[in-house]
């Protein structure tokens, strides 16, 4: 059941998650760091949109004076999405798209956790994202002014109880359901759109994220002047995914983890093209 929390720049949003929305504006605004810069007239792929807030907070930062393509595949999410852009995009023009993005046109199965919907993912790994959540729980979000009372509270109790208290509630709460999500790649659908340039590409696929730097062909690369991706550093992905970029022409990189993810797996990689040339 979707409800309504208003972020601390005022706007309302639908949600299905409450303690879910500050914790992810909290690493929304991280992807405006490192060098990254958003202006009016920019035109911004957010690539795992999940309920908007990263389309929405690019929009504020530009005067609403923008282009957006906000991809959520996951059709619980898409309605939420939609919604909340109708409701807050103002003059920009932001357009919600009901598919994703992949290395090639097809169906997928993806993960949907209604309890968790930020961590949808099409390759899921029950044990490796409990640990992970778990880690990042106790390490980062207990911590936050951000997070939820009673996650709040964890912090007060032995190491032993909470560790326990963790990684139960973790387990009742990512039960997934199995849905079917509609791919596209990104190749495509700019060739489809006839788009010249892409400003600021943000993905944020939960462990896809090489599927999506996959569906870009060379003679495209050249026409995305920012990325940043969160990368999940599994079987050297972090090395992988900061080589192909510098490959590409991005190349002044940077690599931190978001401030709900410290000493976990997870890393935000920001990548910028300084010869504006290509």
């Amino acid at each position: 059941m979707a409800t309504d929390v208003q972020l601390p720049n005022g706007m309302r949003v639908a949600c299905l998650q409450k303690h879910e929305v500050l914790l992810v504006n909290l690493e929304i605004e991280s992807y405006f760091s490192n060098g990254i810069e958003v202006n009016p007239g920019d035109t911004i792929f957010d690539v795992g949109a999940n309920i908007g807030l990263f389309s929405l907070a690019a929009c504020e930062r530009c005067n609403f004076n923008l282009q957006v393509y906000a991809f959520e595949p996951v059709k619980e999410l898409f309605k939420l999405l939609h919604r909340n852009i109708e409701r807050n995009s103002g003059l920009a023009r932001v357009e919600a798209l009901p598919f994703g993005l992949s290395s090639e046109a097809k169906p997928v199965k993806f993960a949907y956790y209604p309890r968790a919907p930020v961590l949808c993912t099409a390759y899921p790994d029950e044990a490796a994202d409990i640990e992970v959540m778990k880690e990042a729980i106790l390490n980062s979000i207990m911590y936050l002014d951000e997070a939820p009372l009673p996650v709040r509270c964890l912090r007060w109790l032995p190491e032993g109880p909470r560790r326990a208290i963790v990684q139960f509630a973790l387990k009742q709460t990512l039960r997934p359901r199995t849905v079917t999500c509609n791919m596209e790649t990104l190749s495509r659908f700019v060739r489809d759109r006839e788009i010249q340039r892409i400003d600021y590409l943000k993905i944020d696929v939960e462990k896809a994220e090489l599927d999506v730097l996959s569906g870009i062909a060379a003679e495209d690369w050249g026409k995305i002047r920012q990325v940043v991706v969160e990368v999940h550093d599994i079987e050297d992905r972090l090395r992988t995914v900061t080589s192909l970029l510098t490959q590409k022409g991005l190349d002044n990189i940077v690599v931190c983890q978001p401030p709900t993810l410290h000493q976990s797996n997870i890393h935000s990689v920001f990548a910028m093209r300084t010869n504006k040339s290509g």
